[in-house]
């Protein structure tokens, strides 16, 4: 068995997955903050898409993926950042942007060179450590502050930290946090990226759930950079597509070619139908903004609610997240545990890494029905903040 499978920590979101079972399991009504994947139908034209493309006979796929989907891309791309790239050079599919991005490292960091390092934020995915490990590549992690709005900052790294960096992570809109950024701080990133030839890997499959109040749409690495950049993008969250996995990669053609070679020896190119389900996605707008538009409204809900219960909501813009403090500054685990309890599934910050004492994660899971009736209990079950003895 490879070593790091043994020392590999059980993925948070599988962990949420088996306490909401056991709840079902002894018949409680449950409400499921824990795992973001959203509960709203795939829209309509989608699945007709999917459904018109399952062929009578079924071939391999192809890794570089179809034309259309390509195209569908670099189109989406144009429209949402005013960014022009090739479709046939500076495109990726993916199944879905967590395989890629687990995969990255294995294809672009050589562990018996002198850059031997990934660096990323955390709290933050699991993932960019995973396939660091994976990859038998040296990890960085950089503990993101409140203070500092949970920006990544590379000008602040050592310099024999970047020396051996071959990869960074960014992901703005962010994950757990909700925090945004701007152009500048891209610009200033990808500067120093460029200035010590690291490969600059921004994950940006929120990119598209911002909420009316934000100043702007969140930007793309791509507005301020191409070449040693590539950006992962998602159908899962915009287009209600996570079982479908289908996403694609876009950047530096140089980076683009190689990748996918690797990728062609991995196998991982999506089923047709599923590309042309994707094309169908990326090729329109409106169904996004209407889905943009429920997450909005149920952030707002929880917010409100949260801080009538006495209980600090971090401000974000956009995203499918709440990161919220522990009332009192408690354990995140225990509250979280205490949530449980009523029914109501919560991650604890500790799942996202170092950096999140005191906090918790709320998905913009449930119905906006439901995240009023999880309110409604949260006080009488003894896990909210003012009214319920916990200060």
């Amino acid at each position: 068995m490879n070593g790091n499978l043994r020392a590999l920590k059980p993925y948070p979101m599988a962990e949420l997955q088996a306490r909401k079972s056991a709840l079902i399991g002894r018949g409680m009504r449950v409400y499921d903050f824990g795992t973001g994947d959203p509960i709203e139908p795939t829209p309509a034209f989608i699945v007709e898409a999917a459904r018109q493309a399952i062929p009578r006979v079924s071939q391999y796929p192809s890794v570089a993926g179809t034309p259309t989907l390509r195209r569908a891309a670099t189109d989406y791309l144009r429209r949402r950042f005013a960014v022009t790239v090739d479709a046939d050079t500076q495109v990726l599919p993916s199944a879905g942007s967590k395989e890629a991005i687990f995969h990255l490292p294995l294809a672009f960091l050589d562990p018996a060179s002198g850059r031997d390092t990934v660096v990323y934020g955390t709290p933050g995915y699991p993932v960019y450590q995973h396939g660091t490990l994976f990859a038998h590549g040296r990890e960085h992690p950089v503990v993101l502050e409140r203070e500092r709005g949970y920006r990544l900052d590379l000008g602040r790294l050592p310099s024999e930290v970047l020396r051996r960096t071959a990869i960074a992570w960014l992901n703005y809109p962010h994950n757990p946090t909700g925090a945004c950024v701007d152009r500048a701080y891209l610009r200033d990133q990808a500067a120093i990226a460029a200035g010590n030839g690291i490969l600059l890997a921004s994950d940006e499959c929120y990119q598209d759930l911002w909420f009316a109040d934000a100043a702007e749409p969140p930007p793309s690495m791509l507005e301020v950079a191409t070449t040693g950049v590539l950006a992962f993008h998602s159908c899962s969250k915009r287009s209600g597509m996570t079982g479908y996995r289908s996403g694609f990669i876009a950047g530096d053609p140089a980076l683009i070619k190689a990748y996918r070679g690797w990728r062609a020896a991995m196998g991982v190119g999506s089923q047709a139908f599923v590309e042309s389900a994707a094309a169908a996605a990326w090729s329109d707008d409106a169904h996004a903004q209407d889905r943009r538009a429920v997450f909005a409204d149920k952030y707002r809900v929880l917010v409100d609610g949260l801080r009538a219960l006495g209980i600090d909501a971090l401000p974000s813009s956009a995203g499918l997240y709440i990161w919220a403090q522990v009332p009192g500054g408690g354990d995140a685990d225990a509250y979280a545990a205490r949530c449980l309890e009523a029914g109501i599934v919560v991650s604890p910050g500790g799942f996202f890494g170092a950096g999140a004492d005191g906090w918790f994660r709320l998905a913009l899971v449930p119905s906006l029905d439901d995240c009023r009736a999880a309110l409604a209990i949260w006080p009488r079950t003894g896990v909210g903040g003012r009214g319920s003895g916990v200060g």
